[in-house]
């Protein structure tokens, strides 16, 4: 299995002994989290960013894997930084962040914050995409220009349907279950522009958080597509993240 150069987990270790996990999106690498990644250890943390199975690979091993191996690859990076760190922190990007909220419904964590994650998809196929998937294994997807960060976009250009019932699956229990369960602080970011995520999504989430109202923070981007950490407003997203961890 050979791994992309620059998808792989990569751990920087810090020095003001807490610790944040960084969950990457369904066809994108550890790449796309590395500059938040590099930005939160400058300020003094460790940073752990695991490779997802089935990403950083080809789409074919993405094509085979399932929500609940995601799922396990999130909790074991978990159980690593709590060999060693008592306070912990999460972070996630799109389907990152619903392995975020896994992660902070089950798992002790100081803070979370998640990124343009999904709970209404803007696809009007996704409906349909468990029967579909028979029929189309894979649907193209749309390049975006990230300017400066585009040596961080390492995703593939298209998108394996047989693995989208399980992590429809994953979409519904944070819905249903685990949203209600998270009493940690948490910061919720959604672009308003995306094409992905439907930014309700946001709104959803926030909404229905176990967080108090006082622990909790809803921030809307104006410029960005899906992918905050690359787009035009990074460096807002990377100092509200390390803002709301600080506070």
């Amino acid at each position: 299995m050979q791994i992309m150069e620059g998808a792989e987990t990569f751990l920087l270790e810090g020095s003001n002994g807490k610790a944040v996990l960084l969950l990457h999106g369904y066809t994108g690498t550890t790449s796309e989290m590395r500059p938040l990644g590099e930005y939160l250890h400058s300020l003094g943390y460790t940073v752990l960013c695991p490779r997802l199975p089935g990403h950083g690979t080809s789409v074919e091993d993405l094509k085979e894997t399932v929500a609940s191996q995601w799922v396990a690859a999130a909790k074991l990076g978990y159980a690593i930084l709590a060999k060693k760190y008592q306070q912990i922190y999460v972070a996630g990007l799109s389907m990152g962040g619903l392995l975020a909220m896994v992660i902070a419904a089950t798992e002790k964590v100081e803070k979370a914050a998640f990124l343009a994650t999904p709970i209404f998809l803007q696809d009007k196929r996704a409906p349909f995409l468990p029967i579909l998937r028979y029929f189309i294994h894979y649907l193209p997807k749309h390049k975006r220009n990230y300017h400066e960060m585009q040596q961080y976009c390492q995703a593939y250009d298209r998108m394996p349907t047989k693995p989208l019932t399980s992590l429809f699956a994953l979409i519904k229990t944070c819905k249903k279950e685990l949203v209600q369960k998270i009493t940690a602080p948490c910061l919720v970011l959604q672009s308003k522009i995306e094409h992905t995520v439907d930014p309700k999504s946001a709104q959803y989430i926030y909404d229905h958080l176990g967080t108090t109202k006082e622990a909790k923070k809803l921030l809307w981007f104006e410029k960005s597509g899906h992918i905050l950490t690359l787009d035009l407003e990074h460096a807002m997203v990377f100092q509200a993240v390390a803002d709301f961890f600080e506070q």
